[in-house]
């Protein structure tokens, strides 16, 4: 009897939640007392009956602990950057070393407006982002200092419109007639699959549960697929400048000239990863 009283007590112990905070049960068996931190009264050992009380409970209890064992390192964020709005999901391994699953993205237009490729200055006109992203954030020296990497999968697209400054629409240190050329429109995406990126930054936590963190790094998007044409008011051959050297060259092979410079550019290939966020820990 006591190899049975023992088996269905242990039992009660370990299928409860809160047995080890709640106040010990006293079994007493003949001339021994044992006092056993056993849940009541949810689910407690019957001394007279030889069971434990509720057995379902226990059941329930203790699927609830392995559910907030899961769910007790999860944190969900919220951020907002140059890869666009987005959130992520994410799951500590230990002290120092969390999965992230997420996704950045939206109309970049409302964050950045404008950038440069060598002299000429683009217009972010319309962007549509798309960047699932899977990684790694670690604290290497368990502070707030943090490194992040891992896997893009971007789909992104930009419309972009470029104006000459002054007299003078430089493209490729070659100088055209701002007036003759008029206005250049195009269009930009990458052309990886797949884009691993790498960053630095700080996640300080200001609660039990809520943090805020910042991030910089880029991102390898590759080489880009540009289009670009002349449009607006122009004329139909654009006066140069190369050096000592002068003539004229259509609107459109402005545009061609352009839509290389663009295409080569490493700004667009290795893609400048920007972040703020806060972090909500469960």
């Amino acid at each position: 009897m006591k190899l049975i009283k023992f088996t269905a007590v242990s039992a009660a112990i370990l299928g409860s939640t809160a047995a080890m905070a709640a106040d010990p049960i006293v079994v007493v068996d003949d001339n021994d007392t044992v006092a056993y931190p056993v849940a009541a009264p949810a689910y407690q050992y019957n001394r007279d009956a030889g069971i434990v009380r509720n057995t379902t409970g226990a059941v329930v209890g203790t699927t609830k602990t392995l559910f907030n064992t899961a769910i007790n390192p999860a944190a969900v964020s919220a951020e907002i950057g140059s890869l666009g709005y987005g959130a992520n999901l994410a799951w500590s391994m230990n002290e120092t070393t969390e999965l992230q699953a997420g996704w950045a993205g939206g109309d970049v237009s409302d964050i950045k407006d404008d950038f440069d490729v060598d002299d000429v200055e683009y217009e972010i006109k319309d962007a549509d982002f798309s960047n699932p992203y899977l990684g790694v954030q670690m604290r290497p020296a368990a502070n707030w200092f943090t490194v992040g990497a891992g896997i893009i999968v971007p789909d992104n697209d930009l419309d972009v419109e470029a104006r000459g400054e002054g007299n003078d629409f430089e493209i490729g240190d070659i100088s055209y007639n701002t007036d003759e050329v008029g206005t250049l429109a195009g269009t930009v995406e990458h052309r990886n699959d797949l884009a691993p990126y790498l960053t630095i930054g700080f996640r300080p936590n200001i609660s039990d549960r809520w943090g805020v963190f910042g991030e910089i790094g880029a991102a390898y998007m590759g080489k880009t697929d540009a289009t670009v044409r002349a449009v607006g008011n122009g004329a139909e051959l654009v006066g140069y400048i190369d050096g000592a050297e002068e003539g004229q060259v259509t609107r459109d092979e402005v545009a061609r000239r352009a839509e290389r410079e663009l295409e080569d550019d490493d700004l667009l290939e290795w893609f400048p990863i920007v972040k703020l966020g806060a972090t909500y820990r469960f």
